[in-house]
C-alpha cells in the first residue's frame, strides 16, 4: 500500500447473499461481545488520562459508546497516549453538529492540542465537523475514521428510524460537509472490503484512503489484523 491518497475503492458494492449474510453475523459477534462486558469494564480507566503523546479522541458511531472503540483505546494507551472520552454521550444518538460542539468543550476546557481523532462511523463525520466547524483553535491534528458514512449510506432512507436519517445520500448537512474539502488532507479513512452498514463506501477525496482485509461495519475494531492497521495510522503522524 502507498501513503499517497488514492481513490481505488469504488462506491456502492453488490455482493452475493451468503457474503452479506455472513459479514453481518460476525459484525454482530463483535457487537454482542461488547454488551456482554462486565460492569467492571465499563468504566472508564484511569490510566487513561496519562501519557506524554498526543491525545487520542474517541467517537464512536451511533447506538454505539466509547466501549466499541475499547480495544483500540487500551493499545493506544499503553502505547502513551492519553485517550479521551467524552462525558455524556452514551449511545451517540445526539445530532452531528451537537456531538460536535460537545466533544469541542471537551478539548477546549482542557487545552488540548495536536488531538487525532480515532472515528468510527458516525464518529467520523462528527470529526470531520469538528475540523471544519467547532476547532476554531487548530486543537485537531488529524483524524483517522473506520467505515465511516462519508457519502451516506441507502439504509438511512428504508429504516424509519430519525437517528439514521443524517446518513441519507440526500442529507443537506451531509452534502454540504462533503463539500468541505480543506480538510480532508489530515483524514486517513479506513474501510473493510465490503460494509454492509455503508454499502456506499467510506472513501474521501483528499484524503488517505486504506482498505481493510476483511468484510465488515464492526469487525475491523476487534481484527487482530485490522487493529493494528488503525494503530499504525494514528501512529504515523
Amino acid at each position: 500500500m502507498t501513503n499517497a491518497p488514492s481513490r481505488d475503492r469504488p462506491g456502492r458494492r453488490r455482493v452475493g447473499m451468503a457474503r452479506f449474510v455472513r459479514c453481518l453475523v460476525l459484525d454482530y459477534v463483535f457487537v454482542w461481545r461488547v454488551h456482554l462486558d462486565p460492569p467492571s469494564r465499563r468504566s472508564v480507566p484511569r490510566v487513561y488520562r496519562e501519557g506524554a503523546r498526543a491525545p487520542v479522541l474517541l467517537l464512536p458511531g451511533v447506538y454505539e459508546t466509547w466501549r466499541f472503540l475499547r480495544p483500540l483505546a487500551d493499545r493506544l494507551s499503553a502505547l502513551g497516549h492519553p485517550v479521551v472520552v467524552v462525558p455524556g454521550l452514551r449511545h451517540n444518538r445526539r445530532p452531528i453538529k451537537a456531538t460536535a460542539e460537545l466533544a469541542q468543550a471537551v478539548l477546549d476546557a482542557h487545552d488540548l492540542r495536536d488531538v487525532i481523532v480515532l472515528g468510527h462511523s458516525k464518529g467520523g463525520l462528527i470529526g470531520k465537523t469538528m475540523m471544519v466547524s467547532t476547532d476554531v483553535e487548530g486543537r485537531i491534528a488529524r483524524m483517522v475514521t473506520v467505515n465511516s458514512p462519508f457519502s451516506g449510506t441507502r439504509w438511512s432512507r428504508v429504516l424509519p428510524n430519525p437517528a439514521l436519517r443524517a446518513f441519507s445520500p440526500r442529507d443537506a448537512d451531509l452534502l454540504l460537509l462533503a463539500e468541505q474539502l480543506e480538510a480532508n488532507s489530515r483524514v486517513t479513512s479506513m474501510a473493510s472490503r465490503f460494509d454492509a452498514h455503508v454499502t456506499e463506501g467510506s472513501v474521501l477525496p483528499g484524503a488517505v484512503n486504506r482498505t481493510f482485509p476483511v468484510d465488515g461495519h464492526f469487525r475491523p475494531l476487534g481484527h487482530p489484523r485490522c487493529m493494528a492497521m488503525i494503530i499504525a495510522e494514528v501512529e504515523r503522524g
